[in-house]
């Protein structure tokens, strides 16, 4: 009867803790009894959800111009105040978990299935958010960068429109936008046409004959890509690394080609972002000076010349009846 009375006991606590734990929430004394428990834990996790977001929004605002003055770089204020939303919305979300009285310490994965968990789904996205850190450590491109993507000889021209841990979106010259995982960007060969310096340089190769005058084809050439609004027409020299180039246009003598002399300009544009135009434009202008004074651009021939001294090559012109016999 001892050993009977003792495990009813037993019982009788253990029924007592089960009903401590199934409610979370302490019952008020001002709420009537015909309310159920669920209703309080309902209204507690409105609130909370409520609380989190005005609180992230709240911190958002404030820190945000501060965090921008202090980082200097749009992408490392983006995903300062990311994480500032995200740890809100965390704490948040344990507080609802302690309403409904979950705890922490009694949510327990084996290993194998947390392995697993962590191999086939969490993988790619930590990796994602590791090559996001290195982006950001390192700095290749920042938002609003010019940067071309080339993969497999072909590249593709945009503009860094977001960064976050995971991707980076770029948007194409093309009016479409690319969301590319920061492990794939890692692995391409990224050019950045506006890090340090907007201003780039390009080269025009024409090739004009012989019997051109030379010092004004150089001349001319020079002048057309002057007349170009976007060309740096002059100034002090732009420098790269430890040389310095002149910053208005200038043409070589490439080399004495077979068919002709070929000439080199190099012509600098104020910004990347619309290199094929100008280019275009000082082309267009090239074409023109060259047909006003008489410079004629080269094109592969063949031209066979005889000596005076030596055998004969008979050569006669067929006439319309043999052409058509031929055919």
């Amino acid at each position: 009867m001892r050993g009977l009375s003792l495990l009813n006991l037993l019982q009788a606590g253990n029924n007592e803790t089960l009903v401590e734990e199934e409610e979370a929430v302490p019952r008020p004394g001002w709420l009537p009894e015909f309310v159920p428990t669920v209703v309080l834990e309902v209204a507690a996790t409105v609130f909370v959800i409520f609380a989190s977001w005005f609180v992230a929004r709240l911190l958002v605002r404030v820190f945000s111009r501060r965090l921008a003055q202090h980082l200097e770089r749009p992408s490392l204020t983006r995903v300062s105040l990311a994480a500032i939303r995200v740890g809100v919305y965390l704490l948040g979300f344990f507080t609802v978990l302690r309403i409904y009285g979950l705890d922490l310490s009694n949510i327990a994965l084996s290993v194998t299935v947390f392995s697993a968990v962590v191999g086939v789904i969490l993988a790619p996205i930590v990796g994602s958010v590791i090559s996001g850190l290195f982006l950001l450590a390192d700095q290749p491109y920042e938002i609003g960068d010019m940067i071309e993507l080339t993969e497999q000889g072909e590249g593709t021209r945009g503009f860094v429109e977001d960064i976050t841990l995971r991707y980076t979106k770029i948007f194409t010259l093309d009016n479409s936008f690319l969301v590319i995982p920061n492990g794939s960007m890692r692995e391409r060969d990224v050019v950045n046409y506006s890090a340090e310096d907007t201003r780039i340089r390009r080269t025009l190769d024409v090739l004009i004959t012989y019997d051109s005058d030379l010092s004004t084809a150089r001349t001319r050439m020079e002048q057309s890509a002057q007349k170009v609004d976007a060309v740096i027409s002059g100034g002090p020299r732009i420098r790269i690394g430890s040389a310095r180039y002149p910053a208005k246009p200038v043409c070589l003598i490439g080399n004495f080609a077979d068919h002709g002399i070929l000439l080199r300009l190099r012509y600098w544009i104020k910004e990347p972002y619309s290199p094929q135009k100008i280019e275009s434009k000082v082309q267009e202008n090239v074409w023109d000076a060259f047909e006003g004074d008489d410079i004629e651009i080269a094109y592969p021939h063949t031209q066979h010349v005889f000596a005076d001294e030596g055998g004969e090559l008979p050569v006669r012109l067929a006439d319309s009846e043999d052409r058509t016999d031929q055919k």
